[in-house]
């Protein structure tokens, strides 16, 4: 499950931590929010501090298409749903300028990018009438598109109409963070890598707990892909996803990649463009995104792979990993300060896989607003109320996480959870090399998250350490994943990703 950006990974040069070190301000998360924002505000004079809990390029952006387009599915017909033209507005103006930032700034450092036109397609009469909303919704907020009638659009199989806006842009988002970090390095900005952010006080200056020691700021922002602070309550508005992305080489004598960036509407979702593999091209596909913690990974990546082999003429699929995503209940991305946060605090999450434009439209409200001045789009989307569409929307993903919650404690406590046989492997079918498979059985009261990966037997708590949802055996990455709120953790139970902050107990711990 390696990403394509990431192979090999990028020597990036960065810090040794030192404790007790005072800054400016903190930014969490080494992702394009957070190093854009440590970008500028250095720019502007500020001491500043990068930490991060894995490497630069674990998170999002690193395993991202990185389609930097304005025109973004259905996003725009769903914001107009949960408020009024004004915030549309504000959002398209806020990707506009996140826009306008990155490509000049690719340009002054020479980071290599493409223009492509961008379509969002249908395949279907229904699709067909999103497309017709999407068109709509985007020029109330002032993004002319154009509607194509019956297109080809260079796909190789049919659809039924599509949308295009003209000269997007591409280009590798690890090549980006490289840049970043060494402009930010070079500014005097120190980068910690892992570094995971555990906890934060909220008076001044701010004391701020992670996993190599303390630190203190006057402001310290959090661009972690989903607040690993609770306050707030951001993990109760984000819906965490996973979806599935695949590189392939052509085969020789087969029709050339088409060159546009493609998103369809409906279900499953596909998304596809082109990149440039050891000089050649690679066609990379995605979609089959699912809710975390739900269904077969494995089934998933699976499907999406013949799909591909299906409708494309591929030589070799040479990478395939996937990407969490978190997609704000009412569309808008979350971005300011946090609640009980004193003022000090502040988040950025919540772009619905469109985080290439939105990542630096965060970076530049946040760091306006903590140098005191403050964007006109900005100021729309902090002030902003959410309708009763986007209430509704709250309501029924809480349930959702409400009845997940229930129904995983009573599975865990009655029976048996796996995606494999029910029976207790022999001890030779246990230690077969390559074997791998995972569920959550009961030891009393205690749900226990039982694999074993390639001949080895892990037991550890089946609870998340974040909220306490049962977690679920991720059949394609070999991971514990919970349902409720998007954590994920190894066989072992180190933390990977998601809002909780300490990894999982051994089953036998029970202090």
């Amino acid at each position: 499950m390696d990403s394509i950006w990431l192979d090999p990974r990028p020597g990036i040069a960065t810090d040794l931590f030192v404790p007790d070190g005072h800054y400016d301000a903190v930014v969490a998360g080494a992702g394009l929010t957070g190093l854009v924002s440590s970008l500028l505000l250095s720019r502007a004079g500020l001491r500043v501090a990068v930490i991060e809990s894995r490497f630069v390029g674990a998170g999002t952006t690193g395993h991202t298409t990185a389609k930097l387009s304005l025109l973004q599915g259905t996003t725009m017909q769903e914001i107009r749903k949960n408020f009024p033209a004004e915030v549309a507005h504000a959002y398209m103006e806020g990707n506009k300028e996140g826009q306008s930032w990155l490509l000049r700034y690719l340009d002054e450092v020479g980071v290599p990018h493409q223009s492509r036109d961008a379509f969002t397609y249908a395949v279907d009469a229904s699709g067909r009438e999103q497309l017709e909303k999407e068109a709509e919704a985007s020029s109330e907020a002032g993004l002319q598109i154009d509607t194509l009638e019956d297109p080809d659009i260079g796909l190789p199989y049919a659809v039924a109409g599509a949308l295009v806006l003209r000269d997007q842009a591409q280009f590798d988002p690890v090549d980006v963070l490289t840049a970043l970090c060494n402009d930010v390095r070079a500014r005097g900005v120190k980068v910690f890598e892992d570094t995971r952010l555990t906890g934060a006080g909220n008076s001044a200056p701010v004391e701020i707990t992670t996993s190599q020691g303390l630190l203190f700021a006057d402001t310290l922002i959090i661009a972690t892909g989903t607040p690993v602070l609770d306050r707030g309550g951001f993990f109760a508005k984000l819906e965490p996803s996973r979806s599935y992305l695949a590189a392939y080489t052509g085969a020789p004598d087969g029709r050339p990649f088409p060159q546009g960036m493609y998103l369809s509407v409906g279900n499953p979702g596909r998304s596809l463009r082109t990149a440039t593999r050891h000089g050649k091209p690679v066609l990379l596909v995605g979609g089959n995104g699912h809710p975390v913690g739900a269904g077969s990974p494995s089934a998933a990546a699976r499907d999406l792979d013949l799909w591909a082999k299906e409708h494309f003429t591929v030589a070799e699929r040479t990478h395939a990993w996937s990407a969490q995503d978190y997609r704000s209940v009412n569309a808008v991305p979350f971005v300011g300060p946090m609640p009980r946060g004193g003022g000090r605090i502040h988040v950025a999450t919540g772009y619905n896989k469109w985080g290439m434009t939105n990542a630096v439209a965060a970076a530049l409200r946040l760091s306006t607003e903590i140098l005191g001045e403050e964007t006109p789009w900005g100021a729309v989307l902090a002030h902003r109320t959410s309708g009763a569409a986007a209430l509704a929307e709250t309501g029924k993903f809480n349930a959702g996480v409400a009845k997940g919650l229930v129904t995983g404690w009573a599975h865990a406590l009655t029976e048996s959870n796996s995606r494999v046989a029910e029976k207790a492997p022999d001890d030779d079918e246990a230690t077969a090399p390559g074997r791998t498979d995972g569920r959550v059985v009961h030891d009393g009261v205690h749900p226990v998250a039982e694999s074993i990966v390639d001949g080895r037997t892990c037991r550890v708590s089946a609870v998340c350490t974040h909220l306490g949802g049962i977690l679920t055996w991720n059949d394609e990455e070999r991971s514990w994943d919970c349902p409720l709120h998007g954590s994920r953790f190894t066989p072992s139970g180190i933390l990977i990703e998601g809002p909780a902050t300490s990894d999982l107990k051994p089953a036998d711990d029970r202090t």
